[in-house]
C-alpha cells in the first residue's frame, strides 16, 4: 500500500482524484496508436549554449568547456505527448493529497522536475502547496485592486528554499544509492538555505555542512541547522566570501555543492510559477514581483512560466519584476547603466552593504545570467528599495493581515513604486512572492515598532501601550484609539 500524506483537513475528493489520475494512462491522442505512458527524461546541459550534456547523477555544476552554469533540460517532445488538459487534471488531482510523494507541491509535478528519480530516493517534507493570499486592503491602500501574496515561507523550514532542496537532496540520495561516494552536502548561506539543507539532510541521514557569515543571520536562522545536526561554520566574512570558500571546498566530488548555482535547486523552485497559476485557475497574473539576492529564484520563476506556456497550460506570460535592496543591488545597477535589462548584460560584483533584508545581502549573484534571461523573456523590470521603503512596505502589508519578512518588504516596496509611477495599472493583477516566514525575522518586526531599526523612522509604528491594571486605564486607551463609545 502506498504511504499517504497526513491531512490537517479532510481532502477525500482530492485524494480520490489523485489516485485516479496517478493510475490512468494519459498519453498522446488515440490516433497515434500509443497505448503506453510516455517516457520522460531530463539531463544537465550548458545554459550558455555549448553542446555539453551530462546525466543528473553526475557531480557537475559548471560546463567544463566554457565554465557557464548548467540547467536541467527536459525532453519536450515527450512532455508534449500529454495534452495541456491532461497535465492540468494530473496536477489538480495530486495537489496536497494522494499517494506519497505526489501530495508535495514539488513532487506532484515530478515529470517536470526529475522524472527518472526512483521514488524510494525522494526526500520530501510536504513542501509547496503554500497559500496565495488576496491582500485586498493593502492593494487599496496603494491604489490597486488585485494584489496577491504567494506565501512561500509557509513551509517546513520557513522559506522557499525547501522547494529546491527537496530536489537536490533527493538527487544526492539517488547518487549515493548508485555508489557515488558523497561524504556530505555543503552550502554557503545567509540563513534560509542552510536551514533547508540541514533539515532535508537530517531527514535522509546525509551529513551536511553550512558556511554562514558570522553575525549576519538571525537567531532563528542560525538555530535551525544547529538543531538539525549540521556542521555549522561561522566565517569572518560576508555571504560572498562564504560562497568563494564553499566553491573551493566542493571541488572534490565527495563534498556536494547545494547552492543555487546547482541547477537541481532551480527545478524545485520553478514549481512556484506552476502552483500560483494553478491557484488562479490556470491563468497568469499581469505581474509577478520577487525579491532578488543570488537571483536563482528569478530564473526559476521564468523557467516555470515558460514551460507552462510551451505546453499550453497557460495562454500568456506575466511580466517579471526583480526587486533588490538598495544596499545590495548589483543587478539594479547593471540595468540602470545599460538602460534596460538584457540576457547579455554583464552584472559587475559589488561590495554589498548591510541591509535589513539580510538574506539578499549579496553583491556577486551567481545566477545573474539566469535572472536576466528570465527578465528578457518575460518583458521584465528591475527595481530597488531603501531600508525605509522596505520596512514601511512590510508594515503596511501587515496591517492587511500579512506578516512580511524584510525581503518580502523589498518586493512590496518595489510594487508601491511601480504603482505610484503608473507602470502597474489599478486593474492589473499582481502576485508578490513572499520568500520567507516573518517569524524568522522577529527582531526586524520588534525593532520597527520599537523604533530601533537603524536608519528607519517607522511611519506605521504600533508599540504596545503599558498601563496599570485598572478598567479606567483600559477604557481610556480604547477611547484614544477608537473614539468614545
Amino acid at each position: 500500500m502506498p504511504r499517504l500524506w497526513r491531512q490537517a483537513v479532510p481532502l477525500t475528493t482530492r485524494c480520490a482524484l489523485a489516485k485516479e489520475s496517478d493510475r490512468r494512462q494519459i498519453g498522446p491522442p488515440t490516433a497515434m496508436n500509443a497505448s503506453v505512458e510516455p517516457t520522460f527524461s531530463a539531463w544537465f546541459r550548458c545554459a550558455d549554449g555549448c553542446d555539453f550534456r551530462a546525466p543528473l547523477t553526475e557531480v557537475v555544476y559548471r560546463c567544463p568547456r566554457c565554465q557557464g552554469l548548467l540547467e536541467v533540460e527536459h525532453d519536450l517532445d515527450a512532455l508534449r505527448r500529454r495534452s495541456a488538459a491532461d497535465w492540468r487534471a494530473l496536477f489538480e488531482g495530486r495537489f496536497r493529497g494522494g499517494a506519497w510523494p505526489y501530495g508535495s507541491g514539488v513532487w506532484g509535478k515530478k515529470e517536470w522536475i526529475y522524472p527518472q528519480l526512483a521514488l524510494e530516493n525522494v526526500v520530501s517534507m510536504y513542501e509547496g502547496g503554500t497559500p496565495l493570499l488576496h491582500l485586498e486592503r493593502y492593494g487599496r491602500s496603494i491604489g490597486l485592486r488585485d494584489v496577491w501574496l504567494k506565501e512561500c515561507g509557509v513551509t517546513h523550514t520557513g522559506s522557499f528554499k525547501d522547494l529546491g532542496m527537496t530536489v537536490l537532496v533527493s538527487a544526492v540520495k539517488e547518487m549515493r544509492a548508485r555508489g557515488t561516494p558523497i561524504r556530505a552536502v555543503a552550502c554557503a548561506s545567509t540563513g534560509d538555505t542552510s536551514a533547508a539543507l540541514a533539515a532535508y539532510c537530517a531527514a535522509s541521514g546525509i551529513p551536511s555542512v553550512v558556511l554562514l557569515p558570522r553575525g549576519k543571520v538571525s537567531t532563528a536562522q542560525l538555530v535551525q541547522p544547529v538543531s538539525n545536526g549540521a556542521l555549522v561554520l561561522e566565517l569572518d566574512t560576508d555571504f560572498d566570501g562564504c560562497m568563494r570558500v564553499v566553491q573551493e571546498l566542493s571541488k572534490t566530488k565527495d563534498i556536494y555543492l547545494a547552492n543555487s548555482m546547482n541547477s537541481l535547486r532551480i527545478e524545485g523552485q520553478k514549481t512556484v510559477a506552476v502552483e500560483l497559476a494553478q491557484q488562479l485557475g490556470w491563468s497568469c497574473p499581469d505581474w509577478v514581483i520577487v525579491p532578488g539576492g543570488n537571483l536563482g529564484n528569478a530564473g526559476a520563476l521564468g523557467k516555470g512560466f515558460l514551460l507552462m506556456k510551451e505546453l499550453g497550460l497557460v495562454d500568456r506570460l506575466p511580466r517579471l519584476v526583480v526587486a533588490q535592496a538598495e544596499n545590495a543591488n548589483p543587478l539594479y545597477r547593471a540595468v540602470q547603466r545599460a538602460g534596460r535589462p538584457g540576457a547579455v548584460l554583464e552584472v559587475a560584483p559589488i561590495s554589498a552593504k548591510s541591509t535589513l533584508a539580510s538574506a539578499i545581502q549579496i553583491g556577486a549573484p551567481v545566477s545573474s545570467k539566469r535572472a536576466l534571461r528570465a527578465i528578457e523573456a518575460l518583458d521584465g523590470l528591475v527595481e530597488q528599495a531603501s531600508e525605509q521603503e522596505l520596512a514601511d512596505a512590510a508594515a503596511r502589508a501587515d496591517l492587511s493581515g500579512a506578516f512580511a519578512c524584510p525581503h518580502t518588504g523589498v518586493a512590496l516596496a518595489a510594487l508601491e513604486k511601480l504603482a505610484a509611477r503608473g507602470d502597474v495599472k489599478p486593474s492589473e493583477r499582481v502576485v508578490v512572492i513572499s520568500t520567507a516566514h516573518g517569524l524568522k525575522f522577529s527582531d526586524f518586526k520588534v525593532g520597527y515598532h520599537e523604533g530601533t531599526l537603524p536608519g528607519v523612522l517607522p511611519a506605521l509604528r504600533n508599540p504596545p501601550v503599558k498601563l496599570p491594571a485598572t478598567l479606567a486605564a483600559v477604557q481610556e486607551a480604547v477611547a484614544v484609539r477608537f473614539g468614545e463609545g
